[in-house]
Order: C-alpha cells, then structure tokens, then sequence
C-alpha cells in the first residue's frame, strides 16, 4: 500500500499532486514584502531580516531535528503513513526546523517516487503552518549512495574507494549520490565520514577513506565537492564532515567509547582531512559522539570553538549526532539532567540537536534555559543565523519541493558503470603466484565460499537499514561474484559450491576456485569486533580447497583489513572490501584481465591479531625489537598489477610556500596499465618525534607496454608542519627548518626548508 493511498488527487497535507512553486512570485519582490523573501538581496540582509521577524520559540525550533518516525503512525516511530496531529506537534507547536530518517525510516513504498511524496508532504505542511514560511531541510545517511532507497544503485563504501586513490572518482560519486538524494527531497547528507582508520575492531572502520590523514582528506574533499555541486534545477545540498573529531580513535577500539588523543597527534593526524572538507566548502559539520580526553566533544568549547571555529575556520552549522546531547546525562554523566546537558552543549558550540524522539522536551528545556540566563539569546541567534544561512544557500526558499515524476529516473539503478568501475579501481591485488589473470578460455571454475553470493554480506551495513538489509526486506539489485564470473566467462561451466564440502568435491577438473570470503554487515557497536580475523571456518574452508592442489583465488570482501591466518597461503588474495551494487562484475573484470588492477591500500593490513591499531606513520624510538617494527602483511600502498612499473630521476624544488617534485614512471611490464605514486617526506632530524615517511602528494599513472612519462606532484610547504613544544605545550604548528628527503619508490631526493 502507497504511503499516500489517502487523498491521492488532492493538494492537502498528505496529498501526491505536487506543484512545483516558488515561495516568491515570478515579478520578483512586491512593494512592502519582506526582503527575507527577495532572492534577488543577499544572503546576509535575508537572514538579518528573517531572523528580526522571529520569536524566540520559532528560533529554538530550528536548532531541533527530529526523526521522520514521529510524524507518522501513531507518533512514535512507527512506519505509517504521515498523520496530520503528529506533523502538528513537532512542525506548528515545537516550530521544528529540520527533519531526518535515521537508520530504517523509509516510505512504506520504499521507492524514490514515495520519498519524494512523502518529503514534499512534510514541507508543505511545515510551510503552511508557520507565519514566516521557513521551509524544512531533511536529512539522511547516504553514505554510499542514496542507501536507504531498495533500488537505488549502492556505491562501495569508503574504504574501498579509498583504495582508488582517485579524487576525481570520488568527486563523480559525489555528484552522483546528490542528484539521487535531491530528487528525493533529502538536501542533507550525514557524509563522508572525515575519520581516519587507526584501529580495525572500530565497527565504522570500512565508513572511512584511509588511516592517513592526507589521503583521507583529498577523497573527502573530493566528494563534497560532488555533492555541493550544481547541477539541476533543484535547491542544492549539503554534505556533512563528520564525526568532528577523534571518533575512529576510541581507546579500547568500541564505538563512541572515550578517546585519549595528546594534542600533537590532535592537530597533526586527526585535524587534516576536516581541514581539507572545510576547505572545500562542506556547510555542516557533525560532532563526534564520545569524549576526548575526559571531555564529550559535544560539551567542549575548546574543540568546538577553539579548533573549530578560531583555528580552522568553520563557518557552518554543528549539529550534533544521534541523541547526544541526552547523552551527556546518560552516557557520560557530566550534566545532572536534560536541562544542563542543552546549556552545556549549545553554549560550547552545538547548533541544532539531533534530538530524534522528542522535540516539544528539547524545545521547551533550551526556551527555560534562555529565560534563566543559562543560554544566552546572542547565543540562540548565532546558532538560528547559521541555520537560516545553510537554508537560503541551498535555494530552498525558492525550491522546497521536488518533482515526484523524476524521482525514479534519478535513482533507480543509475551510475551502474560509475559503479562498476569505482569498484574495479578499488580492487587491491595483495598477492598473485602467477594464478592471475584468470583465462577466459577457462572451461570450468569453481565459486565458493560463505559470501560468493550473498547481497548482503556484499552491500554491508547502513543498505537499507544501518544494519545493513534486513531479513526480511527485498535484496537491492547487485551482482555477487559469482553473478560476475558468470558473465565473464559465458562458455566455461561455472559451478556455485555453497559448503566446504561441495567445493573440495567440484574442484576435480577445475580451472581454478575462487573463494569469496567476508563478514556480516552491520555498523557501529553491533560492528565492533575484539578480535578481527577470518573466522576458523573460512580459513579452513581455504585449507580444504588448496588441499586439491587446483589453483585458488581467495577474494574478500571485508569491512576491515582481517588477519588471514590460513588463508594468506592461497595463490591469489583479493581484496574487495565491500564492492556495492556492481561489485560482482567489478572483481570479475579484475579476475579475468578485463582491467589491469590499481588499488592500493589505504590501511595497512595487519599480520596478528596484536596489531588491531597498526599504521605507516609510526613514530621512531619505541625500541628496535622485531615486534615494535611496523612489520604488517601487507603495506599501508601496497598493490600488486599485471603488468610492472619503474620509477626514476626522482627531483625536487622548492619555493617560500610550495614543492615540487618530478620523476619518470615507466612500464617494463606487457600490458597497459594504470599506476599509483605516492610521494612522501621524511624529515631526517626534526624538533620532535615525527613519522618515517609523511605522504604529501600521489598521482595516477596510465601507461601503454614499454611507455614512460615524466611527472609531477605538487605539495604545500605547509603540509610539512608540525605541532612543536614539550609535553605540556600550547598547541603552537610552525614548519621546522632543516633538510629533508622527498621519497619516490626506493629513490629519494633532498631539499631544504630555510
């Protein structure tokens, strides 16, 4: 049943019959009208007239976001249709600014068409029962894709396109991911995630680009652009940076537990990728969830204003993340009541409250607190300024409402190639004992293994549900692997062995077996992990099939870097992380030489089970036993291909502000391909500890058989500085003078910084 069978044909609350309108008539601003409703006056008188015109009630209310679930069914979060009391009390009465679907609010008719409906029916009743005409901005987790729509094409999830290495991917994703969710009505995305991967029980760890902080801000930065782009006639969205900051770091590796982050490694590891989002442009910011030493992040002015605001230069809106201003009572216990813990966090900087169960508490608690002095009004109409500017930029005072009738040709299975190719690019070769290339002349090959056809498994967590795909929900379109191999080699006979048992049996007369390993979906806590292995299971699943002496391929698509065990000894590994939609027929290009594989990884992959928080950029010093090395499986870049590279002539230049290093890259190998350099800087003698090698620059180099090309990376002088002092410092970055070297594969070139 449609979530709008009521009224079909009528323009009331719940009604289908859209009109796309302006809020201003075509003639442009009548004598007398207010200038907060001329498009042609600057985003700055508009908000200054506006926020003049509002009550202190009708500001707070646009510092609360509240679950879509309460304003349907029977108001408490239930799955119904939009009921007319509920959209009431949280739009008229509480005067709610912004609305948004947590992990699971869907239409009933979970289509693109029904998002679109039921959106344009929550604004236009917002818009009709408040006297200023504010419009709504709906929000929701597109993290890899428009993921909450069942037949919305599903990105791989961002560890996998931080193996891409490739900005310029991401920034068509980006695109990609906004015009699906626009069309919808969503112009708020809760994405990327800014945290950086240090620690692989962490249950987000595949939500991330990379353990580097550069690499994970040129991605970052990269798809907000994409996402903040213009292109159509809708209002524009917003991307978010979140979880501002330390998130990924929790000290025993579960969600939101606390965080003890010196400020060293604050300023120079964690801070860098947001810095690059802001820079970029992204409008909102979300605050991370748990404490940092000793203090919530959503209770910390020093985090919020101080770095935030003062030192980075954030102009947008904070909002805060699930409930976490409650949780300030609950959780963590540094406020006495609900009342306090709203002072504590909108005076330390939070501007709207994802307060998702009840807005009349949180409207009516924040309204005593400015009334008792505990929160000032200059306070509320920074935070309500901030709101109303994010509104007027992305043109939703003109454009509330989108097109219902376009919705599906927006989103339904579109990109597939983009897709498709995001996938393959990210693919990493981590081993190869000349088994691949797979032989499309093949005449038998055998898929195995727990995840070979499991949509699931494939998508992982926050598809559909943030869990990932329900049980009992219809499965996203997608193309397993085995849906892949099958395609690839259409003459060879391609035999599903769904048990151990059943693939030790088929492999006689086999080609080769590849076996398709991987975990459940889930996210956050429900995906923390104390132990980040392969299960025994499936390690011996391996054992039993290299037992028969056939070739075997070990393909894995994993949320984390998993310590293999057993399974490191196949011919072949694969990683393929958590591939999306296209994700079959993108390892399946890879298997069968369709594409020359240039994934490198963006995390190193640890060797035991000791070495959960193992990254490159290791400080020097610890002791030099074998254990204390960074001795990982596989390399933070590491990435085999079908073809080989060279580097050489490695030089560099410097100015008062940049760098610029050259080399040649050169394929000695048979076949085309596309290669990944990184370039780093080591600083042989610095003030304090400083990593073996910083990555400052990478490119991407496409080359025929035999050919070479001469590049360049550019880097800035500032990416080199460091936060310097003794242990209890003020904080203070500069640029260390002295000489350093700018590595290049196994060459290294020297320059000076006066």
């Amino acid at each position: 049943m449609s979530l709008f069978s009521r009224k079909r044909a009528g323009l009331g609350v719940l009604g289908v019959a859209v009109v796309i309108a302006s809020l201003t008539p075509a003639g442009g601003l009548a004598a007398g009208r207010e200038i907060y409703l001329d498009s042609r006056a600057s985003t700055e008188r508009r908000v200054e007239d506006l926020l003049r015109r509002m009550t202190v009630e009708e500001k707070i209310g646009q510092m609360a976001q509240i679950r879509v679930g309460k304003l349907r069914g029977d108001c408490n979060n239930v799955n119904g249709p939009l009921v007319d009391s509920c959209l009431k009390t949280v739009l008229a009465d509480a005067h709610v600014g912004s609305i948004l679907s947590g992990g699971g609010d869907a239409p009933l008719d979970n289509t693109p068409k029904a998002w679109a409906e039921m959106n344009n029916a929550i604004q236009r009743y917002a818009l009709e029962n408040n006297r200023l005409k504010i419009p709504i901005i709906y929000g929701a987790d597109g993290v890899h894709g428009h993921n909450n729509v069942i037949s919305a094409t599903m990105f791989p999830h961002q560890i996998g396109l931080g193996a891409t290495w490739d900005p310029g991917l991401q920034e068509k994703i980006g695109v990609s991911a906004s015009k699906a969710l626009r069309a919808t009505g969503v112009f708020w995305n809760f994405a990327p995630v800014s945290d950086i991967a240090r620690d692989t029980r962490w249950g987000r760890f595949y939500e991330t680009y990379s353990e580097d902080p550069f690499l994970s801000g040129q991605l970052a930065a990269a798809n907000v652009r994409g996402q903040q782009s213009k292109v159509d006639d809708t209002a524009q969205l917003t991307a978010t940076a979140k979880h501002f900051a330390g998130y990924s770091a929790p000290a025993n590796g579960h969600d939101r537990a606390a965080a003890q982050i010196p400020i060293r490694q604050l300023q120079d590891l964690v801070l860098p990728s947001f810095q690059a989002q802001f820079d970029a442009g992204v409008k909102t910011v979300m605050i991370n969830s748990g404490s940092l030493n000793g203090v919530p992040v959503h209770a910390s002015k020093y985090m919020l204003q101080t770095q935030l605001r003062d030192r980075m230069g954030f102009k947008g809106v904070a909002v805060s993340d699930w409930q976490d201003m409650k949780y300030l009572v609950d959780r963590h216990k540094v406020a006495p009541d609900y009342k306090t813990a709203i002072a504590m966090s909108v005076n330390a900087g939070v501007d709207m409250a994802m307060e998702p169960s009840n807005a009349a508490e949180f409207t009516s608690l924040l309204l005593a607190n400015v009334r008792d002095g505990s929160v000032s009004r200059g306070r509320i109409d920074q935070a309500v300024r901030r709101v109303l500017k994010l509104k007027f930029d992305l043109g939703l005072f003109e454009k509330p409402y989108v097109d219902p009738a376009k919705a599906d040709g927006n989103v339904v299975n579109v990109d597939r190639s983009l897709a498709r190719q995001a996938a393959a690019e990210g693919t990493v070769l981590l081993k190869n004992d000349g088994v691949l290339p797979l032989s499309s002349a093949a005449k038998k090959i055998v898929v195995t293994g727990e995840t070979a056809d499991d949509v699931r498994r494939q998508l992982g967590g926050w598809t559909v549900e943030w869990q990932g795909v329900p049980d009992d929900s219809p499965l996203p379109p997608t193309a397993t692997v085995l849906t892949g191999v099958r395609e690839a080699v259409p003459g060879a006979s391609v035999v599903h062995a769904p048990t151990q048992a059943a693939a030790v049996a088929e492999a006689d007369g086999a080609d080769a077996v590849v076996v398709v390993l991987g975990e459940k979906p889930g996210a956050e806590g429900p995906a923390d992990t104390e132990n980040p292995v392969l299960t025994p299971e499936q390690q011996a699943w391996v054992d039993a099939v290299q037992a028969t002496g056939k070739p075997v391929v070990v393909v894995l698509l994993t949320a984390r870097p998993q310590v293999l065990g057993a399974a490191a000894d196949a011919n072949a590994l694969v990683a393929g992380w958590l591939p999306g939609s296209e994700g079959g027929r993108a390892i399946a290009d890879v298997l069968f030489g369709a594409v020359n594989p240039s994934g490198k990884l963006p995390v190193s992959w640890p060797k035991a089970l000791g070495d959960p928080t193992l990254t490159y950029d290791q400080l020097p010093g610890a002791n030099t036993s074998a254990g204390a090395k960074y001795d990982p499986l596989y390399a933070f870049g590491h990435g085999l291909s079908y073809t080989s590279f060279t580097t050489s002539g490695t030089s560099v230049s410097v100015d008062r502000q940049n760098g610029v290093v050259k080399f040649t890259v050169a394929n000695t190998g048979g076949r085309a391909g596309t290669v990944v350099v990184p370039v780093y800087v080591r600083q042989p003698a610095s003030p304090v500890l400083t990593p073996d090698a910083r990555l400052v620059g990478f490119t991407h180099v496409e080359l025929a058989a035999g050919q070479s090309k001469q590049v360049e990376v550019s880097f800035k002088l500032a990416q080199l500085a460091l936060t310097v002092g003794d242990v209890d410092g003020d904080g203070r970055r500069e640029i260390a003078r002295g000489g350093y070297e700018a590595v290049v594969g196994a060459e290294k070139a020297t320059f000076t910084v006066r």
